[in-house]
């Protein structure tokens, strides 16, 4: 294992359990110095103990996605640090929770969407001033091979709890605006100073699917690969030469996918960016 990332910072969400945990137990043995943000320190403290055995360097910041306040004080605390932030994995997600976050958004998609939203468009020029170290900086989004059974975006549906009782079909939509945010912040930004990916980490058999209902959790997380194997891809995006020139794009078993043809749908990306930053202004005060 290099030590290829001594002397940057990494930001990943969700990181005590799970795709997001591997992810941030591999960077910090790559040096980069690594801030979990997640709901609970308690259940991150055994996370950063593991890191800081072995060497590294992790710390907490505390965010609860399914409040946009609660994201902005995570954004404001980072900033008050001002420290350039070389990669941001927004991780975290759930699936199958009925409910509605604090200011009345579809749990489901306030949570995968909505909060890494205003997470990574707050943290955008601490991102941007970490390109002077580590050109490009970059910012990747964990979605999931779902948003190609994504139909579209109900709108309307956004502000309601899950109709369904899985709750996977909103999931999936969820998922799909996750490409659609990459794809459009790498269009905003174009080619320079930070990156942008979107990525399907394999289906995995982790907390993601904590609030499916029995029985049927058990019968699709059975044949499921584990949560090491479901950080390869997330680690290829955020360290890899290969796709250093590249932004706006998806990924799967860390090779370039071509994604939906409604994630493509670039009318699309931009109505869900205004609709995004319109709900963040207005909330997250």
């Amino acid at each position: 294992m290099t030590r290829d990332l001594e002397g940057m910072r990494a930001v990943i969400t969700g990181a005590n359990t799970g795709i997001g945990r591997a992810t941030a137990i591999e960077l910090a043995k790559r040096g980069a110095a690594v801030t979990i943000a997640s709901r609970s320190e308690d259940k991150t403290r055994p996370v950063i103990d593991e890191i800081t055995r072995a060497g590294g360097r992790a710390d907490f910041v505390a965010l609860e996605l399914a409040d946009l306040a609660s994201v902005r004080r995570c954004a404001d605390v980072l900033r008050t640090r001002d420290e350039p932030i070389d990669v941001l994995v927004d991780n975290a997600g759930l699936a199958g929770q009925r409910g509605l976050t604090a200011q009345g958004f579809e749990l489901t998609f306030g949570v995968n969407h909505l909060g890494h939203f205003l997470l990574s468009t707050a943290l955008l020029p601490l991102i941007e001033r970490a390109s002077v170290r580590r050109a490009p900086a970059r910012i990747v989004v964990v979605s999931s091979v779902g948003h190609y059974r994504a139909k579209g975006i109900d709108w309307d549906a956004l502000r309601r709890p899950a109709a369904t009782v899985t709750g996977l079909p909103e999931y999936q939509v969820s998922k799909l605006c996750n490409v659609l945010f990459a794809k459009e912040l790498a269009r905003r930004l174009g080619e320079g100073r930070v990156h942008t990916y979107a990525l399907h980490p394999g289906v995995i058999a982790s907390d993601v699917w904590r609030s499916v209902p029995w029985p049927i959790r058990p019968l699709i997380t059975r044949f499921m690969r584990s949560t090491d194997e479901g950080a390869e891809t997330s680690l290829h995006c955020a360290t890899s030469p290969e796709c250093a020139s590249h932004t706006g794009r998806y990924y799967d078993a860390c090779r370039e996918k071509e994604p939906s043809a409604r994630s493509n749908d670039a009318a699309l990306a931009r109505e869900l960016w205004a609709r995004s930053e319109t709900w963040v202004a207005d909330f997250a005060r």
